[in-house]
């Protein structure tokens, strides 16, 4: 998607940018209201709102898709991988109820746009990619823009991060047919982890998982989604 458009393409002043990014999120508010039935949140957190509009999402993007950063809607990042609808972003991270000390997994770095919304509003984000090209540029990516509470590590994100676990909470940004076990394990008791459930390119839905003080987890859908499908090195 994108793929063909000029380099400079989108190129403006910082207001032009503020103007598309203030749109993008009064989007974002009314596309939560209009699903908040099925999410059961109309209203999303003001501090997750704030942390999105914060981050630059044209720094996480193609330099020929820069034009198209603020529109709400995917766009393709190479190796078969995409930067996520900005509402989906939002969402994802309400539902997962982050703190100011909690430490967070995310299964699938892509770009970064991802990591760089949640250290906003957490101490610290451990995050995995499959894809070589793409850990090295989110990395680079958020040194660039001076966030330092995001590690990133290039690995099979159905393993996890164990060193760090156990996690307050954990999103995953690829759908699997099952929750994989490893991620499950990492979770704390009384954390969240939000991923998408479903076979890939096909009927996916967004699930929220609980872990409770026994260990015993629970799911629980929320939204019909589409996401790339959950890879391993193999």
């Amino acid at each position: 998607m994108g793929s063909d458009r000029h380099p400079a393409a989108g190129r403006e002043d910082g207001q032009g940018a503020e103007v598309r990014r203030d749109r993008l999120m009064a989007e974002v508010v009314e596309e939560a209201r209009l699903c908040g039935p099925a999410t059961g949140r109309p209203h999303l957190r003001d501090e997750v709102l704030q942390a999105m509009r914060r981050v630059p999402r044209e720094a996480f993007v193609r330099p020929s898709d820069r034009e198209f950063a603020y529109l709400n809607e995917p766009l393709s990042i190479g190796h078969g991988q995409t930067i996520s609808q900005p509402f989906i972003v939002a969402l994802m991270t309400d539902l997962a109820d982050c703190g100011p000390a909690d430490i967070v997994l995310e299964v699938g770095t892509g770009s970064g746009y991802q990591a760089a919304v949640l250290a906003r509003l957490v101490r610290h984000v451990y995050s995995v990619e499959v894809v070589p090209e793409l850990a090295a540029g989110a990395a680079e990516s958020l040194h660039r823009l001076g966030v330092a509470n995001v590690s990133v590590r290039e690995g099979d994100g159905r393993l996890g991060w164990p060193e760090h676990a156990p996690y307050d909470a954990i999103l995953v940004t690829a759908a699997s047919a099952s929750l994989p076990v490893a991620l499950g394990a990492q979770l704390r008791p009384g954390g969240r982890l939000v991923y998408p459930r479903g076979e890939p390119w096909g009927g996916q839905r967004l699930m929220v998982v609980t872990r409770s003080e026994d260990g015993a987890l629970s799911e629980q859908p929320v939204l019909e989604v589409r996401f790339v499908p959950l890879v391993g090195e193999a």
